[in-house]
């Protein structure tokens, strides 16, 4: 059953269809009232950019309200095979979960390739190389999704038990196990546009040494360094960590910014507590990491490739 996306209340349709098929109204929520999912009439740029910017309305939208089935005034039957597609809700949420995976993996891994494979390798090695990597990231990710599945699974059979008196809000009663890989893969277009900008504008390498770290601090921090000599040494290699050469921004924008978007997107279908999506994305990570160390060896095929898929595999 179709949710409003703002109060996550339960609604038997979405919008109703008139005489035109391309006239429609927008039903309106009984409880909040508003529109019950405005998404209905956006493009698709628009429900794109939202997924970026991690707003829970397009959330909903895509998890819950995808194939609803619209009230028809129009006098006419619906369609066979769109009947079929309304009544089927898990071929609506597998068909993209297994779309978006198949894509995202092999994004992931083609941005993995130029660490693992040098320049001077031939056709046929190339091709083992992007196919084992290719292996790797495929297992890495079945992994992290598993890990993530069965921890969901345990907290919310702990948090049943725990509140067996309390009643079920609409969104738990629409849970299903089969919406967590899909919503991680949602997630995940947030850290893949990060980094896809992080390939445009790479960081400036420094032709010309810097000047002494005394005079690279703000105007302001003289007020810190009059107080307390230590105070201003501490300062100075605090601030030293976000230069270029000793800030790693892909794997702050992999890891941590991927961890709390993919955090978000639990909270979405779990409604719970973030203290519990945390301890769930870190046994995601656990799992992950397990089998990164497992294959690497293989992946990478000698110490320094394995080194570097590590580097980028491991959280």
């Amino acid at each position: 059953m179709p949710i409003c996306t703002s109060c996550t209340h339960s609604i038997s349709y979405l919008y109703t269809v008139y005489e035109s098929e391309n006239n429609l109204r927008l039903e309106q929520c009984p409880k909040c009232h508003e529109f019950v999912d405005p998404y209905v009439e956006h493009d698709l740029l628009t429900i794109l950019l939202d997924l970026v910017l991690l707003k829970r309305g397009v959330y909903r939208h895509l998890l819950y309200n995808r194939g609803a089935e619209p009230r028809r005034l129009t006098g006419k039957k619906t369609p066979s095979g769109q009947q079929h597609t309304y009544a089927n809700r898990k071929t609506v949420v597998v068909n993209p979960t297994a779309r978006t995976g198949s894509c995202l993996a092999g994004c992931f891994h083609t941005m993995e390739l130029p660490r693992l494979s040098p320049d001077t390798l031939s056709t046929s090695q190339a091709a083992i190389a992007f196919l084992r990597v290719f292996l790797g990231t495929v297992a890495e990710t079945v992994a992290f999704h598993g890990g993530v599945t069965l921890a969901c699974y345990l907290i919310m059979k702990f948090l049943d038990l725990f509140k067996a008196s309390s009643p079920k809000t609409d969104i738990r009663q629409q849970f299903d196990l089969s919406l967590i890989p899909l919503s991680l893969f949602y997630s995940s277009i947030t850290k893949l546009f990060l980094l896809f900008l992080l390939t445009i504008w790479l960081p400036q390498k420094q032709t010309t040494p810097l000047p002494p770290a005394e005079n690279t601090l703000p105007s302001w921090t003289k007020l810190i360094t009059e107080i307390d000599n230590t105070t201003s040494s501490y300062l100075i290699g605090a601030l030293q960590i976000l230069d270029d050469d000793k800030l790693d921004r892909e794997w702050i924008v992999r890891n941590i910014l991927g961890g709390m978007s993919a955090g978000f997107g639990l909270r979405v279908i779990l409604d719970i507590h973030p203290a519990f999506t945390t301890f769930i994305i870190l046994a995601g990570w656990a799992a992950k990491t397990a089998v990164a160390t497992l294959v690497s060896r293989w992946v990478g095929g000698n110490d320094m490739a394995r080194d570097a898929w590590l580097a980028y595999s491991i959280p």
